[in-house]
């Protein structure tokens, strides 16, 4: 997984265990200038959908801990947000779920003699991810491994076809999700129905001891 570093790392490890007990998980944290200061926190369910009540509910969570915590140094702005459909991939999952579209990765140091990668993700495995370079020299190898440690930043290429993609995978998720709840509602109606039959069933009379003598 990709980490962040001094003020972001901090604030991540405060906030990561409350949102998976949410059942959310953390996409990343970051820190920047922006009005002031504004710590943006991006985060997700399993499924990779998060709605605006979603953000609200990470907010409440989190929100007591970092006044207690007070892990920055000065005022700042919180915000809560999805990745995005040009999301930033931070785990070896991420680049497999998303194998066959276009990301950008920027590297701490050169790798293969560069630090700017553009191309399409053909997988991940061994700690490394693996790309099919767009941006490939003559005399370079177009498809490269790129170590996990050494990625500073890899984040998807927004196209139409990703968005579209994208659009459908949340469709179908928030669908699945719905399908879940309407089954889990209607599992309780259907208990709670079977409670008032009982309920309404006479009680049965309790059957007269006999009075014929035993032999």
């Amino acid at each position: 997984m990709i980490v962040e570093n001094g003020v972001a790392a901090r604030v991540a490890e405060l906030i990561e265990a409350p949102i998976e007990d949410l059942g959310f998980r953390l996409v990343r944290v970051r820190v920047s200038g922006l009005n002031g200061c504004t710590v943006q926190i991006m985060a997700e369910r399993p499924d990779g959908t998060m709605s605006v009540d979603d953000c609200e509910a990470v907010s409440r969570a989190i929100s007591p801990i970092l006044d207690l915590e007070d892990p920055v140094d000065r005022a700042y702005h919180l915000e809560i947000s999805s990745p995005g459909i040009d999301r930033p991939l931070v785990r070896p999952s991420d680049f497999t779920r998303w194998a066959d579209y276009d990301v950008k990765i920027e590297t701490k140091l050169p790798v293969h003699g560069r630090k700017r990668f553009k191309g399409v993700i053909i997988g991940a495995a061994e700690g490394a991810v693996v790309i099919e370079r767009e941006d490939a020299g003559k005399d370079e190898e177009p498809r490269v491994a790129i170590p996990l440690v050494d990625i500073n930043e890899a984040r998807l290429v927004l196209t139409d076809e990703l968005i579209r993609e994208s659009l459908r995978r949340d469709k179908a998720a928030r669908k699945a999700r719905g399908a879940e709840t309407e089954s889990e509602e209607q599992e309780t109606e259907d208990q709670e129905s079977d409670a008032f039959e009982q309920a309404d069933k006479p009680a049965k009379k309790p059957k007269k001891p006999s009075t014929r003598n035993k032999e």
